[in-house]
């Protein structure tokens, strides 16, 4: 037949759309055209498909007039994913295949001019896509776009190595396994505790009690001190301080890397620290371009945000973390389309002082001036300091007392405490603290006269807004989940309230 139907998918943001790879062979002068939207990629499959058709000694329809639509036509498509499904389409539709055969999968893949299938980007949004519709097609995938597909529990993903292992296979008839065509499995590492210990940091009571808050209750965090105070080492181990992934937030995660091409399988179900330099763009860190491409927020989802040197960040790609840390999720719109990545992520971020670092330091002296310091400070804006709900001030830690220091609680001991408090918090309300609404406070963190007026008298002293009111009050909420406490009094409270004056200080 003149005339095939191949399927496949192409990426917008996280989901996976159908596409129908048609492919019309007619007489007339010959050419090769492809159209449906394509970027330059998909456009220079045409060279890759017929260099691989011609190697591996397939016949090209070098005197036909090759027309290959990729439907729907207003779908931006990109990279080169629909190589080989193009080529299975071209051989279809010159009689070289049996076309009723491919209904029955889905493909996707890069050609190389030999005919080798090589990986692409997305394969689990594509397996997580063809699952949510309840489709019973079949992917085929390169290696290492296979094994991340299979991941999904129930779903049915082939191995195709080379371009004449998957023709073998699509023989007319009932032809024997090609041996490179074979059924891919999940090849999971053993879980075990790959994060770094809490233990190895030396001193710093204070700072690691707030972590076990953040950790607890999913609340954001600011560490203000001077260089060497152990910032840097408190962020990397907040991750260590949640709870397991389930399954299905691990393929959240998963999916999203899959989609920046940084997937890797040793990383299954731990969950994720990023750290973008403090040059990074706003485009950087929430995502975009054409298509829409996941920022490193969303690389985060499920993880851990830490931003180090936050003042010296941009001030636009600050402010563009605003709507993402009270929503969840952020939503890159374009004239064309738009596109939504989740980012549900721990935030956690660490600055000095005041740009030489040193100020309040105890062996070193300060060489700013106010004005300095007052700048410095006023880099970060007052409603992004207002969404961060825990500020710690730290101190460096004296050479001696460091030399000197047993080791501290080991991560273990410290998770143990945040997953009993965030289970409390879950029975109670069915959600984290930090995502309790108003009237869920209410509800949930009622407070008697007494640390009704403490509270009061405290947002009026220290200007706090009523956004500032109610994360203290979340953060009081965790306090009490973890002292195993059904209310929140006043002990609980003032601890929480005491994580506000960092900021209103400065």
């Amino acid at each position: 037949m003149s005339l095939s139907l191949v399927r496949s998918r192409a990426l917008v943001g996280l989901a996976a759309e159908r596409v129908t790879v048609e492919v019309h062979l007619a007489n007339g002068l010959p050419s090769f055209t492809l159209v449906g939207l394509a970027d330059t990629e998909v456009k220079e499959a045409r060279e890759r498909v017929r260099s691989a058709l011609l190697t591996c000694g397939l016949d090209f329809p070098h005197n036909k007039r090759i027309t290959v639509n990729l439907a729907p036509a207003d779908l931006p498509k990109d990279s080169g994913r629909f190589d080989l499904p193009i080529a299975l389409g071209i051989l279809a539709a010159s009689g070289q295949l049996d076309a009723g055969r491919l209904a029955a999968y889905e493909f996707a893949g890069e050609l190389s001019l030999s005919g080798e299938v090589r990986p692409v980007r997305g394969a689990l949004a594509m397996s997580l896509a063809l699952q949510a519709a309840g489709d019973a097609a079949q992917l085929v995938l390169p290696p290492g776009s296979a094994e991340e597909a299979a991941l999904v529990p129930g779903a049915c993903v082939w191995r195709v190595r080379h371009l004449m292992d998957a023709v073998a296979q699509l023989q007319p008839g009932d032809p024997p396994p090609a041996a490179g065509w074979e059924r891919a499995h999940a090849a999971l590492p053993a879980t075990g505790d790959s994060y770094p210990d809490l233990a190895e940091v030396k001193g710093q009571a204070a700072a690691k009690r707030a972590l076990e808050i953040a950790a607890a209750g999913g609340h954001a965090v600011l560490l203000v001190g001077p260089p060497g105070a152990g910032k840097s080492m408190l962020a990397q181990r907040l991750a260590g301080l949640l709870p397991p992934m389930p399954v299905q937030e691990a393929l959240e995660s998963a999916a999203i890397a899959s989609l920046a091409g940084r997937f890797d399988p040793a990383r299954w179900a731990v969950r994720p620290t990023c750290s973008p330099h403090h040059t990074a763009s706003a485009v950087a860190l929430v995502g975009g371009g054409s298509p829409p491409r996941p920022g490193e927020i969303s690389l985060a989802h499920r993880g851990v945000l830490f931003l180090d040197e936050l003042p010296e960040f941009p001030r636009a790609a600050l402010e563009a973390l605003r709507e993402p840390l009270e929503t969840g999720h952020i939503t890159i719109a374009r004239a064309a389309r738009r596109a939504e990545f989740p980012a549900r992520f721990q935030f956690v971020a660490a600055m000095n002082p005041c740009p030489c670092g040193w100020l309040g330091a105890s062996h070193r002296t300060c060489r700013c001036t106010p004005d300095q310091v007052n700048r410095y400070q006023q880099r970060l804006s007052g409603p992004l300091l207002d969404r961060i709900d825990l500020h710690v001030e730290m101190a460096a830690l004296p050479p001696q007392e460091l030399l000197q220091a047993v080791a501290g609680e080991p991560t273990a001991r410290v998770r143990e405490r945040c997953l009993a408090a965030r289970d409390r918090a879950l029975a109670r309300q069915g959600k984290a603290n930090q995502a309790l609404g108003a009237g869920e406070l209410a509800e949930h963190a009622p407070l008697d006269t007494q640390a009704a007026a403490f509270l009061q008298r405290a947002a009026s002293r220290l200007g706090w807004s009523a956004r500032a009111t109610h994360r203290v009050l979340r953060v009081a909420r965790t306090v009490a989940d973890l002292a195993g406490s059904a209310q929140v009094e006043m002990a609980h409270l003032a601890e929480a309230a005491q994580y506000r004056a960092v900021a209103s200080a400065g």
